[in-house]
């Protein structure tokens, strides 16, 4: 039988590094808890979140564009601007999800909305990453991106691993699954290829 860890009480969102990127935003990690309360995101001055999990979806749509209509659901502008990976949370992601979970977090942090209507979410804040406890997928995503984005404070992606883990409150007892073996090794290699693409 495998083995199960503990579940412990933990905020809805972590504030896990600050100074991130050109706009020196502060980066969350949260569970679905957190990602879903819009007065605690705007506390925090969040104003993206990134969705690491699949099947496991929100809806920010406040005052929809097109209402839903039988066989059609509603659209328009979100309360936010969010973006989405869709890992799985054990065996059964593609090798390269990782990595194209680590380019959707640089490419939300850096991307730059045009002037146009259909853009009405510009303000640079502050970014929530998270999945469904907020302990497996987006721990394993952040480590990553803080290891080759601040390398002056985690030389390592052990490093930054501890330093995410501390952060989140995750205990020791429960690290065997915080994140997961097989999101850890996806993580290493994508860091991997990382250095490869970019000539580090």
């Amino acid at each position: 039988m495998a083995q199960t860890a503990p579940r412990y009480d933990r905020p809805d969102i972590s504030l896990i590094a600050t100074e991130v990127g050109k706009d020196r935003i502060s980066l969350f990690i949260g569970g679905s808890d957190g990602a879903r309360d819009l007065d605690l995101l705007r506390e925090n001055g969040i104003t993206t979140v990134i969705n690491c999990a699949v099947n496991l979806d929100f809806n920010y749509v406040l005052d929809p564009v097109l209402d839903a209509e039988p066989g059609k659901v509603a659209t328009g502008h979100g309360a936010l601007r969010a973006y989405k990976i869709g890992l799985i949370d054990g065996d059964g992601n593609p090798g390269r999800m990782m990595l194209a979970g680590y380019y959707i977090l640089d490419g939300a942090l850096n991307q730059r909305m045009p002037e146009r209507p259909s853009y009405p979410h510009r303000e640079r804040g502050n970014v929530l990453v998270h999945c469904r406890g907020g302990r497996s997928r987006s721990v394993a995503l952040v480590a990553l991106y803080l290891a080759k984005n601040q390398p002056h404070l985690f030389p390592t992606f052990e490093d930054a691993l501890a330093h995410v883990r501390e952060r989140r409150e995750l205990r020791r007892d429960e690290w065997f699954e915080t994140p997961k073996p097989m999101l850890i090794d996806a993580a290493k290699r994508a860091s991997e290829a990382i250095d490869l693409l970019e000539g580090r």
